[in-house]
């Protein structure tokens, strides 16, 4: 065989080799809500939801980095880069990426959470070649100038400096940093203004580089799309940016492993000079994978996820203490938090953490009712669905779950799981979570006989 023909043999098998994989994930009906995916050469994932029946599509790239990837000297550096993949590529400006989608009358954004980032645009249907066009420049072929780092440097400091103003966030952090430590998950997505003032254009360079590859990224689109043209326009895109160069390539599989969180009784007072004190009070919750989630998504609602709910019925509705109370869950890979936040007059934080500490320990040895769980159960189902009423949560659904979860779950199978749950799956979940001894994270101006008195909410 002449050399011509082993390189066309080999060609020829790499190109075997490069084939792309497509799946249907979801079966829509008259195919309303069909799930696809396709898995290129290069590692790459590109998941849509089909809705002929709305005229625009939200298209977005997700990244398989978030602030848990971050040592503490590059703390922040997630959201910093996500910042500057809108500064510039080797094709558009700042002006010119901006500038596209308003044309379009669409909407860019981007988020930076603790295990993953996130780029959309949501557009006409028409206008889909041109988001998808402008999002994958700038994910595959920003300059990252330095430059352009240290212009970007003093809108970081000043989203700080905002957030910092807000003591109603700032809490949640300190909440983190309770239960978690100095550790990725327990130190603040924007980073501070040490480590941000601290981080180079070669570090963050680096960063993206290592984080941003084909194989660490899902690509998700939902609305008035078609499936192959948006595998067809996104190849396109990546190969003019050289991205899927790597035929063998396989995606990353998500994140896995258990982490113990084992505080207790811990507690954080930021004393600032504010009209209200903002508490919470939680501890260690189940990770996003564990099958009793959804008894804990039931748990949650009945506790403090509406106006009928047991904490604004005893704090608000009755005693007039407080004018936000509420509960929540954060679900990570290998871990989660459960956490009750209250915002308050000073002078009532202590009748609003020992409310909030009886009906824990209440609905711990006592459990609920089952006319609170049954309301709970179709409270739940009722905005699980309410809130999938647009495109952009359809592109987040089906994004997140093939990034976190690798698979796609329909909305039947969904609300089926939240309808199977029972009273004695909540009780049982509800004895093991709030039956541990919390942790508390307080932020106000609080005197010293206050401040002293604190331990008693986890004690």
């Amino acid at each position: 065989m002449t050399s011509r023909n082993l390189r066309a043999t080999a060609r020829t098998s790499s190109e075997a080799r490069a084939v792309a994989r497509t799946q249907t994930l979801l079966k829509g009906k008259d195919g309303i809500g069909t799930v696809r995916r396709t898995t290129l050469p290069g590692g790459l994932r590109i998941v849509t939801e089909t809705l002929p029946s709305v005229r625009s599509a939200t298209f977005g790239i997700w990244a398989h980095v978030g602030s848990r990837d971050e040592t503490p000297a590059l703390n922040g550096a997630t959201h910093y880069l996500e910042h500057l993949l809108f500064k510039g590529t080797r094709r558009r400006s700042a002006l010119d990426i901006s500038a596209a989608v308003d044309a379009v009358g669409g909407e860019m954004n981007a988020f930076t959470a603790k295990e993953y980032t996130c780029y959309y645009a949501r557009v006409l249907d028409t206008d889909l070649p041109l988001a998808i066009d402008v999002v994958c420049d700038m994910l595959t072929g920003s300059l990252i100038t330095e430059e352009d780092v240290d212009a970007e440097r003093g809108v970081i400091l000043e989203e700080i400096a905002m957030t910092e103003d807000d003591p109603g966030d700032v809490v949640h952090d300190l909440f983190a940093k309770t239960m978690f430590g100095d550790t990725p998950l327990g130190r603040p997505v924007l980073g501070t203004v040490d480590t941000i003032n601290d981080l180079t254009r070669d570090r963050i360079a680096r960063f993206y580089k290592k984080h941003y590859d084909p194989t660490h990224l899902v690509v998700a689109a939902a609305g008035n799309i078609d499936h192959a043209t948006v595998v067809r326009l996104v190849r396109r895109a990546f190969d003019k940016a050289g991205a899927l160069t790597r035929t063998d390539a396989v995606p990353v599989a998500p994140r896995d492993g258990a982490r113990a969180i084992r505080t207790a009784g811990r507690v954080e007072l930021l004393n600032r000079r504010t009209e209200q004190a903002h508490v919470v009070l939680g501890m260690p919750g189940y990770a996003r994978t564990d099958d009793r989630r959804w008894a804990l998504g039931v748990l949650n609602t009945a506790l403090g996820g509406g106006m009928s709910s047991r904490l604004f019925q005893e704090v608000r509705e009755k005693r007039g203490l407080a004018y936000s109370v509420y509960s929540y869950t954060s679900g990570f890979a290998d871990c989660g938090l459960f956490g009750v936040y209250a915002g308050c007059r000073p002078s009532q934080v202590h009748d609003v953490l020992r409310i909030c500490r009886d009906e824990l320990d209440r609905v711990a040895s006592e459990g609920l009712t089952d006319d609170e769980i049954a309301r709970a159960i179709g409270q739940l189902k009722g905005s699980t669905v309410l809130g999938l009423e647009d495109t952009g949560a359809l592109m987040n659904r089906i994004g997140k779950s093939e990034l976190c979860w690798g698979d796609q779950m329909s909305v039947d199978d969904l609300l089926a799981h939240i309808a199977a749950v029972t009273p004695d799956d909540v009780r049982q979940v509800a004895g093991e979570l709030l039956g541990q001894r919390p942790s508390l994270a307080v932020i106000g101006p609080l005197k010293d006989k206050q401040a002293d008195r604190l331990d008693e909410a986890v004690s």
